[in-house]
């Protein structure tokens, strides 16, 4: 069989027993008619070597590594199959290594963002919210699994929280997200629902609500709040998440000199190496500062 045949063979096949979509489809008949066109000897029957001289010279081409990625992918795929329809009896394929992800640094907000975004709550719900996400790092999925017990006692400075794995781990409030909080606390009976039924779930819970089926503030409405005091702030609301809020407690944290097992302590990683990359945030953030700020770093050499 031609190439070009083998080539839709295999796309039958990925359409047929694997359900891929046409975007997917065309994404890899792109990727296959390009290895077809640089394999001058035939692309179903490439060495190893000519595959590998292939893909080495992606790069030479300017193509992002996501590309690059996708076009290992295909032709990893595209040669099993040739493997499984005994068509090759050798993966040209199996020393290849994909071009390593480039890491991506967690978007964050600034001290004054944060600020403003507070100031923009539209109720002590909504303050107290904001509070907590960014004052205590904590998970949306575990802010709106507060229950009532979780709340701080008159004098008490923290709360224990249940985190991933059902894990429980102390989080430190303070002076602001403890005053938001019990702000909350006194507007929160008024807002309760009416039902009965509705209100013996809602009352369950630290942030509860009126329509949610099991009575607690959804993840979703969350994001809704944060979206509309972020556009009420003057914050691109795109810039704004639940996760960009935790992201920004563990950076400003690291900025102001905690040290990296606090912070693993405070956000519940069970791997350091997950907390690390806020150093990485700091060390860029402070960078541009010094070389926007510094007086000598900003004359010209």
């Amino acid at each position: 069989m031609s190439d070009s045949a083998l080539i839709e063979a295999f796309l039958e096949m990925l359409s047929a027993e694997r359900g891929a979509r046409a975007n997917t489809l065309d994404a890899y008949q792109r990727d296959l008619d390009d290895a077809r066109a640089a394999l001058k000897g035939g692309l179903a029957q490439a060495s190893a070597e000519a595959v590998e001289a292939y893909i080495a010279g992606l790069a030479t081409r300017g193509l992002a590594a996501a590309t690059a990625r996708r076009r290992i992918s295909a032709l990893r795929q595209f040669f099993r199959f040739l493997l499984q329809e005994n068509i090759r009896t050798d993966d040209p394929t199996s020393r290849l290594d994909a071009p390593k992800r480039a890491r991506s640094l967690p978007k964050t907000l600034s001290v004054a963002d944060i600020e403003r975004l507070i100031d923009a709550a539209e109720s002590p719900r909504d303050r107290a919210l904001i509070e907590l996400l960014y004052g205590a790092g904590l998970r949306v999925s575990e802010l709106v699994s507060l229950p009532m017990r979780a709340a701080p006692k008159p004098g008490q400075d923290h709360m224990i929280i249940e985190g991933k794995g059902g894990k429980e781990r102390m989080v430190v409030l303070g002076g602001p997200a403890r005053a938001a909080l019990a702000l909350h606390m006194e507007a929160r009976a008024p807002a309760l629902p009416k039902n009965e039924i509705q209100k013996e779930k809602a009352q369950r819970w630290l942030f509860p609500s009126a329509s949610a089926a099991d009575g607690k503030l959804t993840r979703r409405r969350v994001a809704q709040i944060l979206e509309t005091a972020a556009a009420k702030a003057g914050l691109d609301p795109a810039r704004v998440s639940p996760h960009v809020l935790r992201h920004a407690f563990a950076t400003h944290l690291v900025e102001g000199g905690a040290d990296l097992r606090t912070v693993q302590t405070l956000l519940g990683h069970s791997d350091i190496a997950t907390t690390q990359i806020y150093t990485h945030v700091a060390q860029g953030r402070l960078k541009t500062l010094v070389e926007t700020k510094h007086p000598l770093a900003r004359k010209k050499p």
